[in-house]
C-alpha cells in the first residue's frame, strides 16, 4: 500500500515552473494521481540537473529521513517522474536520462516508479494531433 508520493521534476523545467500543476493534481487526485487514497504524504524535488546523477544523493537523504522519522518502507513509496521529464511537451522532448535515473532509483531500492504527473489538456491535444511525440508505456500517453 502506498504511503508516500515523491515527484521528481526536471531541474531545467523547474527554473520556469513552480510545480504547482503537479502538486495541485496530486491534491485533487486527478490524472496520474487519481488512484491514490487520502492519507498519503507528499514531497517533490528536482533531478539536480543533467545527467540526473544528483538523484542518488537526494534519494539517499530522503531514505535516511524516511527511516529516522517514519515507519514507512521503500516499497510503500511511489516515485513519479514528472511529466516534464517523461513526455514531449512545450519545454522540450523527453529527458534523455530517464532510464539512467530509473536505474539509480532501483539501485537505491525504489522500484515503484511511475512515468508522469500532471497532464495538461493542451499537451494532450498536441499529442493527439501528432505535434508532440507520444511515448507509450508511461501514464501520460493519453491513449
Amino acid at each position: 500500500m502506498e504511503k508516500y508520493i515523491l515527484i521528481i521534476q526536471c531541474d531545467i523545467a523547474h527554473n520556469r515552473c513552480s510545480g504547482f500543476a503537479c502538486t495541485n493534481s496530486f491534491y485533487e487526485r486527478s490524472g496520474a494521481f487519481e488512484k491514490y487514497g487520502e492519507n498519503i504524504k507528499y514531497i517533490s524535488f528536482t533531478c539536480g540537473g543533467c545527467c540526473g546523477k544528483s538523484v542518488a544523493a537526494k534519494i539517499e537523504h530522503f531514505t535516511r529521513k524516511l527511516t529516522l522519522k517514519t515507519d514507512i518502507l521503500k516499497d510503500e513509496v511511489i516515485i513519479h517522474l514528472a511529466s516534464c521529464m517523461v513526455t514531449d511537451n512545450a519545454h522540450y522532448d523527453r529527458c534523455p536520462h530517464v532510464d539512467f535515473i530509473k536505474r539509480i532509483l532501483a539501485k537505491k531500492g525504489f522500484t515503484n516508479v511511475v512515468e508522469g504527473s500532471y497532464i495538461s489538456g493542451g499537451a494532450s491535444r498536441k499529442r493527439e494531433m501528432g505535434i508532440y511525440k507520444d511515448y507509450k508505456g508511461g501514464c501520460c500517453t493519453d491513449s
